[in-house]
């Protein structure tokens, strides 16, 4: 039986993925997240999460907060362009109930949702 999970092509594992990302990217946050993100050549979106111990001392914060944020992503994640994105979450974040954190990611999203290529043949219109 398949998990509900994210798999292992959607996510950011190597150290150079998060550092290419930190380094050359375009950016834009919300109230308690900040997204980097940048294109990549593999035809679907991955993500990357850093939730560092400043947003909370509590593991079980942190989690909670992961736990949200890849959630949110896999039920968006085919909608979206190919790009590499990198979720870091601000002080902010603990006090938000679930909701609206989901809400707060699906704006987010929606920014990038516009970057999706069309299929679109030419320039001009016929």
């Amino acid at each position: 039986m398949r998990t509900a999970g994210l798999p292992r092509e959607a996510r950011l594992r190597r150290a150079g993925d998060f550092a290419a990302l930190r380094h050359a990217s375009g950016r834009f946050g919300g109230r308690c997240f900040s997204v980097r993100y940048r294109n990549n050549e593999l035809g679907h979106a991955r993500l990357g999460l850093a939730i560092s111990k400043r947003v909370s001392k509590l593991a079980v914060e942190r989690n909670r907060i992961k736990r949200l944020v890849r959630e949110s992503f896999r039920r968006i994640q085919h909608e979206l362009p190919a790009v590499d994105l990198m979720v870091l979450a601000r002080e902010q974040v603990v006090a938000m109930s679930g909701n609206q954190l989901l809400t707060e990611l699906d704006a987010l999203w929606a920014k990038l949702k516009p970057l999706k290529p069309t299929d679109a043949t030419g320039t001009i219109a016929r």
